[in-house]
């Protein structure tokens, strides 16, 4: 048998063993590993759906600290206190929140292994582990030259020390930032940091610039941001593509240089982004393929590596959809709806995908980054026709996307 078609066989088998347990009157159990936007999110959908269901939210931090807005927190216009969000609400909405981390899965007894040896039995099991850094690419880039050169990518202390070198950083020094190749959380967001910190140097260290150092040679929006930059901030934001030596290949950091095909290049503020995979635990788990991501049916967002198991969020493989915390809740919303129907013993619903992020051309200007999909036999792709006129760029966008940021915490965290 191919492997889809003998999980989806599995599938069938696994919900006919709950079944009896089910219909003597035991609430469905759904635990989730994780609690970012898509882990929350999905605990949230859940409840809504069928508040009868007993659902567990695990995740070793109490307080989460987004990363939509924590370039603001660089370049000083946010605190991070007003990215950081507790699990009461989850808690009022009836989600039993345990602070712990996660050690093992096992799929066929259907538990999970926390770290002081307690188990944690389910019936449907949701992973929205976030991703971890690929450390040493560059050559040299670990967790401790990270206190030098922050990536800033999971904000939280390392946005506060990246705040800390830029405020520090005298009038005339470089302010660099490299950007990997490959699938990464928010691909926008290298280009709206570059942004909003040309901005900052503009009012207060006007001798200063920033570079990118890119991997790659196309990057999303390019033509807005950089018509964009040319019109706020003139020659301040240079962009070095792949082709013209902006792959950083070793990092120096008692020099803070960055090498790269085009020689050495010595910075006053270097900001490393690493490139990034599914957390350990998706590894571990033995959801992540060789590609080194989740597969997952697009439908429901059931592992194809591991029965009785979705993976949503950063982790998973959902082809053209992004990385990206509203791509996440749309994820965590079709999931949630999968796996109530599945309890239900109805047909699952068919997937209705989107994700609408906006990317701060300057503290009052914002760009509107929306597209919507669909699903394709075994794939999702983007719907051609969506979103098609030009892009706005104005205060009311910007508004706009104030208003989102905190839909989206509402959506996700019911706060």
């Amino acid at each position: 048998m191919k492997r889809r078609t003998f999980l989806g066989a599995a599938s069938l088998a696994a919900a006919a063993s709950i079944a009896p347990r089910i219909a003597r009157g035991a609430k469905p159990r759904v635990v989730i590993v994780g609690g970012g936007f898509a882990g929350s999110a999905c605990a949230l959908a859940l409840k809504r759906s069928d508040p009868l269901l007993d659902v567990t939210l695990i995740d070793p931090v109490a307080r989460y600290v987004t990363c939509p807005m924590s370039s603001e927190v660089v370049v000083g216009a946010r605190t991070l206190d007003t990215l950081t969000i507790t699990r009461d609400a989850l808690a009022r909405a009836g989600v039993r929140f345990v602070r712990a981390r996660v050690q093992a899965l096992d799929a066929d007894l259907r538990s999970l292994r926390l770290a002081d040896a307690a188990r944690v039995p389910f019936d449907a099991c949701v992973v929205a582990p976030g991703i971890r850094f690929l450390w040493n690419t560059p050559e040299g880039y670990d967790e401790a030259a990270a206190q030098h050169m922050p990536h800033a990518w999971e904000a939280g202390a390392q946005t506060t020390r990246l705040a800390e070198l830029l405020h520090a950083m005298e009038d005339g020094g470089t302010f660099a930032i490299s950007v990997p190749t490959g699938l990464m959380r928010c691909p926008p967001g290298p280009y709206e940091r570059a942004s909003l910190v040309a901005e900052f140097l503009a009012k207060r260290k006007p001798r200063s610039k920033v570079l990118i150092f890119d991997a790659n040679n196309r990057f999303p929006r390019q033509e807005v941001f950089t018509a964009a930059w040319k019109e706020l901030y003139d020659d301040r934001i240079e962009w070095i593509a792949l082709t013209e030596g902006g792959a950083v290949e070793r990092i120096d950091v008692r020099t803070n240089t960055l090498h790269t095909s085009s020689g050495a290049h010595r910075v006053a503020v270097a900001n490393v982004i690493p490139p990034q995979a599914p957390a350990a635990f998706a590894l571990d788990a033995g959801l992540a393929s060789g590609h080194g991501w989740c597969p997952v049916d697009p439908t429901t967002f059931e592992s194809t590596q591991v029965p009785h198991v979705h993976v949503i969020g950063d982790a998973c493989i959902a082809d053209a959809m992004p990385k990206a915390a509203s791509a996440a809740l749309s994820q965590a919303a079709q999931c949630a709806a999968a796996i109530v129907a599945r309890f239900a013993n109805r047909p699952v619903p068919l997937p209705v995908l989107d994700s609408v992020c906006y990317s701060a051309l300057a503290l009052d200007r914002s760009l509107a980054i929306s597209a919507r999909f669909r699903v394709e036999g075994a794939h999702v792709v983007a719907e051609p026709a969506f979103d098609v006129s030009p892009p706005a760029i104005s205060a009311a966008e910007r508004q706009a996307a104030i208003a989102w940021y905190r839909a989206i915490r509402r959506s996700a965290f019911g706060a």
